[in-house]
């Protein structure tokens, strides 16, 4: 497997990622330490969680995955083998049962992260990041930006001290971005430079076959900014695997359980996914690997991060890595891109 810098940090990260956050709702804790000692086994050291997982967010689940986490790293006593990662809410009024609706002020941040400590039964945390921004902006599948003038928020240098507090005190190694717009990134590192507090490592944002917009804005900051990429959704919900196709829903498949997924359906979607199935299986390839191994070898991408429900589908993402594709593979790739361009954002 892979390894690859985060930021300018000296930690090193495995370039595919162990997402979670299906553990604790379609995903047991037995489930759980099996995905783990799997992934282990095959050089992935990455794993990545959130206070608030498993998805769908609510109160009767929410904080079990990083709970699920913490009693593998007890049983198996491994700490130093594995880089963790995790994520405080932003605000949000939807998620009365965190500390009352979370924002990204000192008060919960502090709370939020010695929880999470104690949950993940560790005494620090690898990379603690802004789950996603605590000012009203897009993201979560919107693209266009509207301006609220009357949006309190709380201010990017306030958040930014909190976190020095917690790196000072070692409960945090390194701090990172998630759902952030090219503004917030750039305000950050800014904040970080000029007032000589920590600086953001990386940025967690959507990227597959689907959705390329964080090549719009973000990926020449990546590049020049050493603030790399931790793609999530790189199957865009397993649509890019081609299991949805004609309309297909297979049983305890995410996009058949829970409605709410309906960001990579549609029309628009649909054209682009049959294209790509086609392209992967004309080339002898599997679809969903395809879909991983393009994300994977992005040059501002510094891990992709997986998740699976069955064992088989994580042995298959893992292997992905091993996938280098040919020239004339991404030329298509481009190809389709140029026709289809961000039909999911």
């Amino acid at each position: 497997m892979d390894t690859r810098r985060l930021g300018r940090s000296e930690i090193k990260v495995s370039a595919i990622c162990l997402g979670t956050m299906t553990w604790g709702e379609q995903n047991s804790e037995a489930d759980a330490h099996a995905q783990l000692d799997y992934a282990l086994d095959h050089g992935v050291t990455f794993i990545d969680t959130a206070e608030m997982y498993p998805v769908p967010p609510q109160a009767a689940t929410a904080y079990r995955t990083e709970s699920y986490i913490g009693n593998w790293l007890a049983a198996r006593r491994n700490r130093d083998r594995v880089v963790i990662a995790t994520k405080v809410s932003g605000r949000s009024s939807e998620m009365s049962w965190i500390r009352g609706g979370p924002k990204l002020d000192r008060a919960n941040i502090a709370a939020a992260l010695d929880a999470s400590l104690k949950r993940l039964r560790t005494d620090y945390i690898d990379l603690y990041q802004l789950h996603w921004p605590d000012r009203k902006t897009n993201y979560f599948g919107r693209l266009g930006y509207r301006h609220d003038a009357k949006d309190q928020s709380v201010p990017i240098e306030e958040t930014l001290v909190v976190l020095d507090h917690a790196v000072k005190a070692g409960k945090v190694r390194q701090i990172g971005l998630s759902n952030e717009t090219p503004w917030g990134t750039m305000r950050f590192l800014a904040a970080a430079e000029t007032r000589e507090l920590p600086r953001m490592v990386s940025i967690q944002n959507p990227y597959n076959l689907l959705n390329r917009s964080f090549e719009v804005g973000l990926a020449e900051i990546a590049h020049r900014e050493s603030i790399g990429l931790l793609a999530y959704s790189p199957l865009g919900f397993g649509a890019l695997s081609g299991k949805y196709l004609g309309g297909a829903r297979p049983a305890g498949a995410r996009m058949t359980v829970y409605s709410r997924f309906s960001r990579y359906t549609g029309a628009r979607a649909d054209q682009a996914v049959a294209a790509y199935v086609a392209l992967a299986r004309d080339s002898g390839l599997d679809p969903a690997q395809m879909a991983l191994a393009f994300v994977t070898s992005r040059p501002f991408v510094t891990a992709t991060i997986i998740g699976a429900t069955t064992m088989a589908q994580l042995a298959s993402n893992i292997s992905s890595a091993r996938l280098t594709l040919a020239k004339d593979v991404l030329a298509r790739i481009e190809d389709i891109h140029d026709v289809h361009t961000i039909p999911c954002p």
